[in-house]
């Protein structure tokens, strides 16, 4: 399972991400003039999509169409606020995704059964598992036993260009 630690600074309260989340998030999963939907509380994602001059759809995760135009990056936080079933929201994801699109999925940091739910979830909806990054307040140093002062979880997610479901990309 590969792991990735993010050097950025924690949310706000009642914010999915930080800034620097957002443009680590917009700058290494899409490409100028992508479409990115966004589903995170906070302006910190539509800021980085206007700073990278990407286009964006802001919706609420409950609507039951985010467009018709498929997305490179669509970015949520957890829990979800929909009531729909997890499997059902990944499955509205999968659609609306072009091949090779990724969903990211930011979890406060801390119940370690949190991102194995989430990606059974978005595995039976056809998406397949991409990578785990942690986002850290302080980046590990070289050389130095360091203790991590984690904040997020982010499970990164994929449409396989080939659609055969649950299985990896």
């Amino acid at each position: 399972m590969p792991i990735t630690v993010w050097p950025v600074p924690a949310p706000q309260p009642g914010e999915t991400m930080s800034n620097a989340m957002g443009m680590r998030l917009v700058h290494n999963l899409t490409h100028p003039s992508d479409l990115i939907i966004d589903l995170a509380d906070g302006p910190q994602l539509a800021h980085a999509v206007i700073a990278t001059h990407r286009r964006s759809h802001l919706h609420a995760p409950r609507l039951l169409g985010w467009g018709r135009e498929a997305a490179t990056l669509i970015v949520t936080g957890w829990p979800l606020d929909d009531t729909a079933p997890p499997v059902e929201f990944f499955t509205r994801c999968r659609v609306s995704l072009v091949a090779g699109g990724c969903v990211a999925v930011l979890l406060p940091h801390g119940d370690l059964a949190t991102p194995v739910d989430v990606v059974i979830a978005a595995k039976r909806a056809g998406l397949a598992y991409l990578q785990h990054v942690v986002a850290a307040d302080r980046p590990p140093r070289r050389g130095q036993q360091a203790q991590l002062d984690i904040h997020t979880d982010v499970i990164i997610l994929t449409r396989s260009a080939t659609q055969t479901a649950g299985t990896d990309g």
